[in-house]
């Protein structure tokens, strides 16, 4: 089953919040015949749109091939968080891969947000708003150390002002329910519509030249020099391949399906609220997520709807009613909503791996590779186009950087990995209600 359009029409974006509110694009045409360019783009998400224009920028003849619309998949269905940080916190990262490479992870995870901002700013994207303010939110009392513990590591180690503890008092007085103990807030961090974020970098790429198809989906990959890809109606010739596929790669490199793994998760958009209500759930226009392993995250929309994402599944098919399975842990932390439409719910396909930390490959001198986000797509994902234009044009720092972290296979092979996890997430949700 192709995950492609295992839960969605093909050429047709979902019926999501976002697609109803964005302004949508012509479609680009399918590839055809024989076609020659410096650097093809596999992917039509915010890596592979932010790769293909910074690419585009640099002087290169760009193709970028998507096998739906761009900003079909994860990109433009995610709940727009736009977090500082790896995610691995930085005495992991500081114990697995020493002080500098955990200093240069962060400061990378800086320019992922910096770039965000700077994006948002440009006239290409049209009403995407950076918002700015995230909260970490501790569902358990015995987090709460770890996390005051944390942000003095931040604040004195890595000179980040940006960050502030939050006690339970005040998380309470901004977050309408008594779910929390404590947390953090991040004035650096943001949010924003990913959808309108993705459309905008479709604007950029085309406007600096580079040659977009849709319904293009890659079926084969031979790399040498120069490599070549194959579409059910084109043949694309290249000197340089980058795959920004992430959840949707399918058996394109096996190597990379072996460690990094599509999963689903599911949003929810209420009806809107007046500004009183609003305040009764968030107050300050920030976005939050939480501590679960199976991570409750929202915030609300300029036109006042409440935002909110959680639970996932393993499976290629969504459930079929997502309402009813994200209603739950929404109204377990906001019951007075129980009587609140919901106007939208949609599902998406992201991609993790086993550390949750990306993946980035140089899978053959002219072929890289760079996905499993775990959630953190749309900071990293964007940076990792700009990265991944770097390296193709020599200056692969922060490329191997990225790479020198090890991504560990899932155990069990594309077979068994999915019901090995759906138990390891099994026990993990249960951790969570401990």
């Amino acid at each position: 089953m192709d995950l492609l359009t295992a839960n969605d029409r093909p050429g047709e974006y979902p019926q999501s919040y976002y697609a109803a509110h964005a302004k949508p694009l012509p479609p680009f045409p399918a590839a055809e015949g024989d076609v020659r360019c410096d650097v093809c783009v596999v992917g039509g998400g915010f890596t592979g749109l932010s790769a293909a224009f910074h690419l585009a920028e640099r002087g290169f003849n760009v193709v970028l091939l998507e096998a739906q619309r761009v900003g079909f998949g994860a990109s433009g269905r995610n709940g727009g968080q736009v977090w500082a940080g790896q995610r691995m916190d930085q005495d992991a990262l500081e114990a697995a891969q020493g002080h500098d490479d955990a200093r240069t992870l962060w400061d990378i995870s800086l320019d992922a947000v910096d770039l965000v901002r700077k994006l948002t700013a440009r006239p290409e994207m049209e009403g995407c708003t950076y918002h700015a303010g995230l909260i970490h939110a501790d569902h358990r009392a015995r987090f709460v150390p770890e996390t005051q513990a944390y942000v003095e590591t931040l604040r004195e180690r890595y000179d980040y002002r940006h960050v502030r503890f939050l006690g339970r008092e005040e998380i309470r007085s901004i977050i309408g329910t008594d779910a929390y103990h404590g947390g953090f807030l991040d004035t650096n961090s943001g949010h924003l519509d990913p959808l309108r974020f993705a459309l905008g970098l479709a604007r950029m790429a085309a406007s600096a030249g580079v040659r977009i198809f849709e319904r293009s989906k890659v079926t084969g990959l031979e790399p040498g020099a120069p490599a070549r890809l194959r579409t059910d109606s084109a043949t694309v010739t290249a000197d340089h391949v980058v795959l920004g596929c992430n959840g949707y790669l399918g058996d394109l490199d096996p190597h990379v399906a072996a460690r990094v793994m599509p999963i689903n998760n599911f949003i929810v958009a209420t009806e809107p609220m007046t500004a009183e209500q609003q305040a009764s759930i968030i107050r300050g226009g920030y976005a939050v997520g939480d501590s679960r392993f199976v991570v409750n995250y929202y915030r609300f929309s300029e036109d006042r709807r409440l935002l909110f994402g959680g639970g996932e599944n393993y499976s290629y098919r969504f459930p079929t009613d997502i309402r009813k399975k994200v209603s739950k842990p929404m109204l377990e932390l906001f019951p007075h909503l129980k009587d609140t439409k919901l106007d939208y719910a949609w599902g998406g396909t992201l991609a993790i791996t086993m550390n949750r930390m990306p993946h980035f490959a140089r899978r053959a001198g002219n072929v890289l590779s760079l996905s499993g986000y775990s959630g953190h797509g749309v900071a990293m994902g964007t940076l990792a186009g700009q990265i991944a234009a770097e390296a193709i044009a020599g200056q692969a720092e922060r490329f191997d950087v990225m790479a020198r972290v090890p991504t560990p296979r899932f155990p069990g092979g594309s077979s068994l990995r999915s019901p090995l996890l759906a138990l390891a997430m099994l026990w993990y949700s249960l951790r969570d209600r401990i």
